[in-house]
């Protein structure tokens, strides 16, 4: 996906200069330039700019005020002619600060920088929304919500799976592997061929049961040792 960007920048041979190096870019669209700050509001009002070259000695308003009042949260390249406001800007969260003439491969450098960053912060969103807290399932010809936390664990019974919470059971035409491919692995974990439980439910461990909520259960054998590594992972206080 493509890095939506704008030139704010008084200057037009500057602007054609640094359009014509955004066309050089493939991860790069222009959507528009400004020649002030002030023009560059309905720009930022209109489109999701994700990326900003923004020159400082403007007139009306220059870039280094327009930075400490603007509200968005688009990346921040500075283009500009002068050196001395470069810690001022680097105190303003700017993502680089360019000085003219500018070279492409500093240029190319700086953008490459917004790209990385802006897939770490595509990345943070995707991971965040998928933190959900429960599920849905049919039972009984009506859909529930079953909260991740209120589910102690689940035992198959041949095409069925019981769901066993806090205050009821559940019967559910699944089977148990369905189960486990859709539950969370960082809370829930199989522990035989017809029980999968929920991690922050037990208790404690003792040879091979595992005490819940009012249910011991058993532990395969050849699971043994990859679910009480799962389990405790590295949260044993040693000696």
């Amino acid at each position: 996906m493509k890095l939506k960007c704008i030139i704010v920048e008084d200057e037009p041979i500057a602007r054609k200069i640094l359009q014509e190096f955004i066309e050089e870019i493939d991860f790069l669209e222009l959507v528009g330039q400004a020649e002030n700050p002030l023009k560059a509001i309905s720009l930022l009002s209109d489109n999701n700019i994700q990326l900003i070259f923004l020159d400082i000695n403007m007139p009306k308003i220059n870039g280094i005020d327009f930075l400490k009042n603007s509200k968005t949260t688009a990346n921040i390249i500075m283009t500009t002619a002068y050196s001395q406001y470069a810690v001022e800007a680097y105190g303003l969260d700017v993502l680089d600060y360019l000085v003219k003439p500018i070279a492409f491969d500093r240029f190319l450098k700086a953008c490459n920088k917004a790209k990385e960053i802006n897939a770490l912060r595509t990345n943070i969103e995707t991971q965040s929304n998928k933190q959900e807290d429960h599920f849905f399932i049919k039972c009984n010809n009506q859909i529930e919500k079953v909260l991740y936390n209120d589910l102690l664990y689940a035992e198959a019974m041949l095409n069925y799976v019981m769901l066993h919470t806090h205050s009821k059971k559940m019967m559910v035409y699944l089977t148990i592997k369905n189960l486990e491919e859709q539950l969370p692995a960082d809370i829930f974990i199989k522990v035989h061929k017809s029980f999968i439980v929920n991690k922050t439910k037990i208790k404690s461990i003792e040879g091979n049961i595992l005490d819940l909520e009012y249910k011991k259960i058993s532990i395969s054998q050849n699971l043994r040792e990859k679910v009480i590594a799962e389990i405790v992972k590295n949260k044993m206080i040693k000696r």
